[in-house]
């Protein structure tokens, strides 16, 4: 005997062509009947109504192609499981996949982009190295403006910006490096430094702010010489554009300016592999004791940014990647040469200077 009784449009799912038919719910054999039709009350699955809400669409758990249009909401009492997720079909291969699937984006990024960055640097042109540079170096004063006016400026005050380059040649003297260095320091009170494509050494106000010797600046200038010496921002810049084209193919919305300022985020917060950050250290060694200037500044500037603590984000942060701080504290105090007497790298008036390379600017 019937337990319900309605009428109903029943698609198949293959022709197209709906079919009328009297639906009614054989309670003693627990299905869904009609002429053709018979369906287990437990496979018996309700799917949303996207088209106007009125109707109660049913639809099987092993079939999910067929359906079932029902104006009359009764049919819902005598449907114990219509509120039951389908089972999953395969699930072991499904989640083998899944797990495939996260293994090669893994391997991807993580193992092809970083080996195809650094193949890809060696082939990168001067000229096309250090544009990518000067344009890095416009998106970052354009995100770090909080103005929303104009970029962050670039300091120019002519004393102060001698007294840095008076550094950098000093530095340069010893270093033997592929490009041609330009330094800028950008008017903002983060303390950072970084290093980008091309030969280009960012100083923030805020770093030279916090020094309290010449000799600090310049042992920042020479770690910095040394990523530039091993192409770091280069290869730093093509693993984040890699893994970025990679993340927008799986995620979408990565193109554009978005890929522009997110690399450039990530070059001034640039945390190179602990193989970079030792070779740059020893290189900033060798070019300070060199150059005639202490080893030891480089510890020196270690335990001053050390001591600002958890709140310090930029050269802190860029600095106490691996290895640990204090072996590199100790590292560049055992680099100094045994009876090593350094030499002043500015004068005092220089060096003041220096300190207020900001108070006139431009950009």
């Amino acid at each position: 005997m019937s337990a319900f009784e309605t009428s109903s449009i029943y698609l198949d799912g293959e022709t197209g062509q709906p079919k009328r038919l009297i639906l009614q719910v054989d309670a003693a054999r627990g299905a869904l009947v009609g002429p053709g039709l018979f369906w287990p009350l437990d496979d018996v699955r309700e799917v949303p109504d996207i088209a106007g809400g009125d109707l109660v669409v049913l639809t099987r758990a092993d079939n999910a192609v067929e359906r079932l249009l029902v104006r009359d909401t009764g049919i819902r009492a005598h449907l114990p499981r219509r509120r039951r997720a389908r089972p999953v079909a395969n699930r072991r291969r499904l989640m083998g996949w899944a797990a495939g699937a996260v293994t090669s984006v893994a391997l991807i990024l993580f193992v092809l982009v970083p080996v195809m960055a650094n193949q890809l640097a060696n082939f990168i042109p001067p000229e096309g190295e250090r544009a990518l540079g000067e344009v890095t170096l416009a998106q970052i004063r354009e995100a770090m403006d909080e103005t929303g006016i104009a970029p962050i400026r670039i300091c120019s005050a002519p004393e102060g910006m001698d007294a840095l380059r008076q550094i950098q040649t000093r530095l340069e003297m010893e270093a033997d490096l592929p490009v041609q260095v330009t330094v800028h320091v950008l008017d903002h009170d983060m303390v950072n430094a970084f290093a980008l494509p091309g030969g280009h050494i960012v100083f923030f106000r805020g770093l030279i702010d916090a020094a309290e010797r010449p000799e600090e600046i310049a042992a920042v200038f020479a770690h910095e010489m040394g990523h530039v010496a091993s192409r770091d921002p280069t290869r730093h810049a093509l693993r984040s554009a890699g893994s970025i084209g990679v993340l927008g193919l799986l995620l979408g919305d990565f193109a554009g300016g978005a890929v522009v300022l997110f690399l450039a985020e990530r070059l001034i917060d640039a945390q190179y592999s602990q193989g970079a950050e030792a070779e740059a250290d020893v290189f900033a060694h060798r070019v300070m004791a060199r150059s005639g200037l202490s080893p030891a500044a480089l510890a020196t500037m270690f335990e001053r940014f050390r001591a600002l603590g958890g709140e310090a984000e930029g050269i802190v942060a860029h600095f106490q990647s691996h290895p640990a701080l204090g072996n590199r504290i100790a590292q560049a105090r055992a680099a100094v040469p045994a009876g090593f007497a350094p030499m002043p790298v500015l004068a005092p008036r220089e060096w003041d200077a220096l300190k207020y390379v900001c108070e006139t600017t431009d950009g």
